[in-house]
Formats: structure tokens, C-alpha cells, sequence
């Protein structure tokens, strides 16, 4: 009896129609939040891989004469012993110049007009020497730099419920010497 009575109500789409314009704003709104938080981790990805590459490039004179050799590792032989010759280089203060990040508290931060828009922190290089003078030249390990960072992005809708994006991004560069 109350479903026919429900049937025959003329208007009683117009609150369904709320409702669902409410749930589709609401999942346009999440759909573009993704969106944003997917095109601030690509960027960070990107830019640590261009600081990483260049400290990669900064170790070329370290590498170059062992490459000469065969093999690509950072050695230099000094005073009649074979000395490990590589260095991290200064990948946050390469980042903080491409992204105009700022340090606070333990975190480079890169602010908007409406607070913060993400932090990177934990950064963590290693670098991969490769073996001097391998008994097989095949497989061998080359010379690697890898570089673990922590991003942080509040999020834009509902962040004082939410709690922010973190992700750990990883990004390799590995010296290929080409003949």
C-alpha cells in the first residue's frame, strides 16, 4: 500500500535528483583530487630523477678511467691502492631549485597562496659502485644510484578529516658508457 502510494506521487523524483547530483559532485570532486595528487607525484618523481642523474653525472670523471678499462665503477688508484671515488652530490639543494622548496622542520616544503602543497623528506641515496676488475664481464653490476624519498601532499578537499598522501618514491639512474 505505501509502495503504490510512493508510485503515484507526482514530484517525489526531485529529491533523488539531490541526491544523486550530490553523489556525482561528490565523485567529480574525489576523481579530480586524484588527479591533482597523481600530477604533484609525477613532477617530484621527475625532479628527483633529473638530481639524481646529475650527481650520477658528477661522479663521470671518477668513472671515466675505469670505463677506459672495460668496466663502468668509480675507482681512482692512488699511492699504489685502488680508492672508492663517488659522491651523492647535493640532490635537495638540486630539487629546492627546480620546485622552489623551502626547509621547515625537517621537511622541504613548497607552499602555495593556500598553505602547504607538499613536503619531501627521508631522502636516502645509494650509490652502487661496480667491482673492479670482474673475473666475467657478464651480469657484472654497474655503477648505480638509487634514491628512496618520502612525498607528503595534504589533501585539497577534506584534508582536516583525511589525512595526507605518503608515498615513498624510488628512482634509479645507472651510468651506460656508450662506444
Amino acid at each position: 500500500m505505501k509502495l503504490r502510494r510512493l508510485r503515484n506521487n507526482k514530484g517525489f523524483s526531485g529529491p533523488w535528483v539531490v541526491v544523486i547530483a550530490l553523489i556525482g559532485i561528490m565523485l567529480f570532486t574525489a576523481l579530480c583530487q586524484y588527479v591533482r595528487l597523481m600530477i604533484i607525484a609525477s613532477g617530484v618523481k621527475d625532479t628527483v630523477q633529473s638530481a639524481v642523474v646529475a650527481a650520477s653525472v658528477e661522479n663521470y670523471g671518477n668513472v671515466y678511467p675505469c670505463v677506459r678499462e672495460g668496466y663502468a665503477s668509480g675507482y681512482k688508484y692512488r699511492n699504489g691502492n685502488w680508492q672508492t671515488r663517488i659522491t651523492t652530490g647535493n640532490i635537495y639543494g638540486r630539487m629546492s631549485n627546480l620546485l622552489g622548496l623551502n626547509y621547515r622542520q625537517g621537511k622541504y616544503v613548497k607552499q602555495n597562496s593556500s598553505g602547504t602543497e607538499f613536503a619531501v623528506y627521508n631522502l636516502n641515496v645509494q650509490i652502487e659502485n661496480g667491482p673492479l676488475s670482474p673475473s666475467s664481464t657478464n651480469g657484472i653490476q654497474q655503477f648505480e644510484a638509487t634514491s628512496y624519498i618520502t612525498l607528503e601532499v595534504p589533501l585539497s578537499f577534506g584534508s582536516e578529516i583525511l589525512p595526507p598522501m605518503k608515498i615513498d618514491l624510488c628512482v634509479k639512474s645507472k651510468y651506460m658508457p656508450k662506444f
